[in-house]
């Protein structure tokens, strides 16, 4: 199966790189390279891609509104592109419905790796863009307040210990493979789960879970990310 993919990022030698090395991979095909937001939910809508690789900052049409108006059609996931991992917006990308960040000095084997996983239903974050987005919203909130925090925390009834405890390190970005070792089990194992963690509490994937996992105060504001 080839992985179609649609570029926007409004500096073509960063768009044009990024096109050239996916275009490379025998699985995955650029049937788009666009320099602004608007233009990149056009040929989204168009073209049916699979991926969208979105610069945060774009012309006409920003990152993050060009990630809601695509993530709401449904069908293709988008993959943020940033140039610091102290990007203030990327709590609110998220949460317009990202399923992965980046850098832009991404190394090619990763920038290809995330095409990959993101096409596979699953959600990627440069490791310290995870620790941004930990530190970010926990000094920006300081949490949620204690009576809303108590009553998110309720969703938290319907899972397991081990659940609880995936959870716990899906929170701190831990990988499949992180938690594994942490947990003293098989990936298979964790990937089990993982998807019952976000079935039972209703999240899309594993950024969601980092959210969840601060808004039900399961991690405490202030507490490392563990990377």
């Amino acid at each position: 199966m080839t992985i179609r993919v649609v570029v926007a990022d409004d500096q073509e030698l960063v768009r044009s790189g990024f096109a050239m090395i996916l275009d490379a991979q025998e699985d995955i095909e650029v049937v788009a390279e666009v320099g602004d937001g608007a233009a990149a939910v056009e040929a989204v809508a168009r073209l049916a891609p699979d991926v969208a690789l979105l610069d945060v900052r774009m012309p006409v049409l920003d990152g993050i509104e060009a990630c809601r108006r695509i993530a709401a059609g449904g069908g293709c996931r988008t993959v943020m592109l940033t140039t610091f991992d102290s990007d203030e917006y990327v709590y609110e990308a998220l949460h317009a419905g990202a399923s992965g960040f980046l850098l832009k000095d991404v190394r090619r084997d990763d920038l290809v790796h995330a095409v990959r996983v993101v096409a596979e239903g699953e959600s990627l974050l440069a490791p310290s863009v995870t620790r941004r987005l930990i530190e970010e919203y926990t000094a920006a909130t300081a949490g949620p307040p204690a009576a809303a925090r108590e009553l998110s925390a309720r969703r938290l009834e319907v899972l397991t210990v081990r659940e609880r405890e995936t959870l716990l390190h899906l929170g701190r970005g831990s990988s499949n493979a992180e938690i594994a070792v942490a947990l003293t089990v098989s990936e298979h194992t964790v990937k089990s789960h993982v998807g019952n963690v976000l079935a039972k509490l209703g999240l899309r994937d594993r950024i969601q879970a980092v959210i969840c996992a601060y808004e039900t105060g399961l991690i405490a504001a202030g507490t490392p990310s563990g990377k």
